[in-house]
Formats: structure tokens, C-alpha cells, sequence
């Protein structure tokens, strides 16, 4: 037997969300933990001052959903954008391999002085993206429907 639809089932958006202080980037990193991405997805628009990558992220909002109802996780493809960047740095990203996907471990602010401050997106393999900022400004933005994971298991993080 099918369950019907339920008013929470109508609500469901995409996430639209914007960081302005370590707190609001606490939120925009527990959402993109094990995001995906191409190589070929980093975006650095110096004349803009923007930085962005096209992530694959897990629906970590919908796995209790997903998990209580027995059906697939689910990913969706989101724009995770970074403004007001003034540099950008990185180690342990080989950008002339265009087959590397990356995965998103973190993301941290290291503030400095007159609100000014570093953005380091920590990745899986002992990589990392520094920006370098003016300001705290990141949005990150679903873009598509969501998917089924190709893997249809929840990322899992195992104690050392």
C-alpha cells in the first residue's frame, strides 16, 4: 500500500541560504559535508571578486525523511558562491587532471583584521581551497531537482 502525500511533502524547497558570520558558515558546511565536485566546477571570477563551485551535495536535511520513510537518499546539485574574494589559494588541487572529483570536508572561517579574513574549504585527500576575503559573504543555492545518490547510502564517518 502507498502512503499518501503529506503537508510537509508540499513544503519542501530548495535550499536558498547565505552566510555573513561563522555561524551562518557552520549551517552552509553541515549542508555541503561530502559534496561532490569536477574539477572542471571551480569557478574563480577575478573581476567580479566571486568564487563558486557546482557541488553535488547529500540532502543531509532529508536523510531522517528518507531513512523513516525506507526510500533512497537523495543528492541535488547546489552553487556554493563566495564574494568578495580577493585571492585565491590551494594545496593538494591538481587542476590539470580533469578526471579528480573532489569531495567537501569542511568549511572554516579565520577571521582578521577590519572584518576581513580566509575561507578554507578542506577536501577530502589532504586538499584545501584558501579565499581570502573582504567580507563573509557565501550563499549557497540548490539549483536542480533532487536525485537518487548513486550510491543510495548516506555518507558515513567512521571513528579512527
Amino acid at each position: 500500500m502507498s502512503q499518501d502525500a503529506t503537508f510537509e511533502d508540499g513544503a519542501e524547497k530548495p535550499l536558498r541560504l547565505m552566510a555573513r558570520d561563522a555561524d551562518d558558515l557552520q549551517i552552509i558546511a553541515t549542508l555541503t559535508q561530502d559534496a561532490v565536485f569536477p574539477i572542471t566546477e571551480i569557478r574563480w571570477q577575478a573581476a567580479q571578486r566571486r568564487f563558486a563551485l557546482l557541488v553535488n551535495r547529500f540532502r543531509w536535511e532529508d536523510r531522517d525523511a528518507a531513512a523513516a520513510r525506507g526510500r533512497d537518499f537523495e543528492r541535488v546539485q547546489a552553487l556554493l558562491v563566495f564574494e568578495d574574494v580577493l585571492k585565491v589559494s590551494s594545496t593538494g588541487v591538481d587542476r590539470s587532471d580533469s578526471d579528480m572529483v573532489y569531495s567537501v570536508l569542511d568549511l572554516k572561517w579565520e577571521p582578521a583584521e577590519d572584518g576581513m579574513g580566509r575561507v578554507v574549504i578542506n577536501l577530502a585527500g589532504d586538499a584545501d581551497i584558501a579565499l581570502e576575503v573582504e567580507t563573509l559573504e557565501a550563499q549557497l543555492k540548490d539549483v536542480t531537482r533532487p536525485y537518487i545518490a548513486p550510491s543510495k547510502a548516506a555518507p558515513s564517518h567512521p571513528e579512527d
